[in-house]
């Protein structure tokens, strides 16, 4: 059996990740008739909505437009709680997709992706996992996550501490249990937002250890009538239309005109509506200049400081949970619910870390610059993720002539239209730098978007009876540039924070999703393709 094992497999296609895209990936790619083998580090589907279970971890996309799209038959057999699901019930939804398509039996679980090397004589790869397996494969999809690859501050002391630590993004699948525990918090970001306002109320005490300061909005969430969930299936097909026509995604879309047009008296009528709908339309379906102009972002900043100062009885307590170094919409801006209520707790603190940094984690606790040292039982590390480029660059990635991808990306980060990246043939990448996907789009909008493009490129090449497909240099290039000169004009680009990679040290800076919309990036792709996938060289 040991020997059996090792012997290479081949296939036509492996798929790393069984998420939102690697699912869809493995079923387009199937029912073209391809081999297909699909490896998932977890021990079962759904990505993200697997990995991140920490308490409050809830969808902010709205469910009618958090779905799959390939079949309507499939979309109304699953009914949606509530408009905006939490991790449990998304998680059920992916592995609801999976047993309906029967995809397990082409997933292996538990299994971890090590090495991906090309082999220039054969035109194929050789791939490797943690399991001792090899398979040679023709192409490789990796649709590993934009966001799956756990950042783990490198305070000295970890191994020091009598406590639990834990990072959100790999929560023990039995919970944690907070009854009587001091309980710290590292982050404020949208997933330490979620995870602060949820277990508030379950521990003896929490500490919240804020960096920055972010941008919120109060989210609307009510249950799902039968008659709520019958309009959504009833208007399946508009709505799979218009998400991929709208600037993120979703099923709203930038108002007409830009805010500086509008009248003074009609300008705090038109936040007050979009502050009201309780979704992301107060961010991206709102005015496009609150992305260019500083001025009008600053009206929309002032606009939620009244609506934050007005829910934290302490002032002192306030000034510090409203952001003072960037703008509204230039960061991640996620949905809250009695986010800002949990500090009038007398069970909450918050302490400023920005000045008066972390330095240690000790036997009992956190300690700080100034030497205080606060005791925890549980740390919670809320601290992000290498965003966009750390769930590829962990594996070892070695393209024609060796080049590894990791050693590359550390230099500086490159990829053509976030589907591929030249040096590194049959490659095909989703959620990656450079495409609306890596940050700025709801996800399975723009995973659905590039599964099918690279699925029909696939086919496109067997069908010329071609061996490898790589983005060329100078079209890499020119979708680089492009992609600056998008990005560069506007606040988002020129703000400190996961999109721009600020929040790694020593990671190249680059706005790492594309700004120029998901329909004009549709159509763009649309167009390549029809040109026999200009920019891309078949070999």
């Amino acid at each position: 059996m040991g020997q059996a094992q090792n012997l290479p497999q081949h296939v036509d296609a492996v798929v790393i990740g069984a998420g939102i895209a690697g699912l869809y990936g493995l079923y387009r790619l199937r029912e073209q008739g391809l081999n297909v083998r699909c490896f998932e580090a977890g021990n079962s589907v759904g990505g993200t909505w697997y990995w991140n279970r920490y308490p409050g971890a809830r969808v902010d996309s709205a469910s009618h437009v958090y779905q799959y799209w390939f079949s309507e038959s499939l979309a109304k057999k699953w009914r949606w709680s509530e408009r905006f699901p939490a991790q449990a019930e998304t998680e059920r939804y992916l592995n609801f997709v999976a047993d309906e398509c029967d995809l397990r039996k082409d997933i292996r679980f538990g299994t971890r992706i090590e090495s991906a090397h090309f082999d220039a004589a054969t035109q194929r790869w050789t791939v490797k996992t943690d399991s001792g397996e090899t398979v040679n494969t023709q192409f490789i999809l990796a649709s590993t996550g934009g966001l799956s690859a756990p950042l783990v501050p490198p305070f000295p002391g970890h191994e020091k501490f009598k406590g639990q630590i834990f990072h959100t993004g790999r929560w023990p699948k039995d919970g944690v249990d907070f009854s009587g525990k001091r309980v710290g918090v590292i982050g404020t970001g949208a997933t330490g937002i979620q995870v602060i306002q949820t277990i508030a109320s379950q521990v003896e005490h929490l500490t919240v250890f804020q960096r920055t300061a972010n941008w919120s909005i109060p989210m609307r969430n009510p249950k799902l009538t039968d008659a709520d969930r019958k309009v959504f299936d009833d208007s399946f097909h508009e709505m799979r239309q218009k998400v991929q026509r709208t600037f993120a995604g979703f099923e709203f879309d930038f108002q007409d005109g830009t805010f500086a047009e509008l009248p003074p008296d009609k300008r705090h009528e038109a936040m007050e509506a979009l502050w009201n709908d309780g979704s992301l339309a107060f961010w991206v379906g709102s005015f496009i200049d609150v992305f260019f102009e500083t001025e009008v972002a600053h009206e929309f900043s002032k606009f939620a400081e009244a609506r934050i100062r007005a829910r934290i009885k302490d002032p002192k307590v306030a000034d510090l949970l409203v952001p003072r170094d960037h703008e509204f919409g230039t960061r991640r801006v996620p949905l809250e619910t009695g986010y800002y209520e949990a500090y009038n707790r007398d069970n909450v603190a918050l302490v400023d870390v920005k000045g008066n940094k972390i330095t240690e984690i000790t036997e009992t606790g956190l300690k700080l610059a100034d030497g205080t040292e606060y005791p925890l039982d549980i740390l919670i590390m809320a601290t992000g993720f290498d965003a966009g480029t750390g769930s590829l660059t962990r594996i070892d990635i070695r393209g024609r002539d060796g080049i590894s991808l990791k050693q590359q990306w550390g230099q500086e980060i490159r990829t053509m239209m976030g589907l591929q990246v030249h040096g590194y043939p049959n490659l095909f990448t989703t959620m990656a730098p450079f495409a609306p996907a890596a940050a700025f789009c709801n996800v399975p909008t723009c995973l659905q978007q590039q599964i099918d493009w690279i699925n029909e490129c696939i086919k496109y090449v067997r069908d010329k009876g071609g061996q490898t497909i790589e983005a060329t240099a100078e079209a890499e290039e020119q979708w680089l540039q492009h992609h600056d000169e998008v990005s560069k004009p506007t606040l988002v680009a020129n703000t400190d924070s996961w999109y721009t990679c600020a929040n790694v040290e020593g990671k190249p800076r680059r706005m790492l999703s594309y700004l120029g919309g998901v329909n004009a990036y549709r159509e763009t792709c649309e167009t390549v393709k029809a040109k026999g996938y200009e920019g891309f060289e078949i070999a």
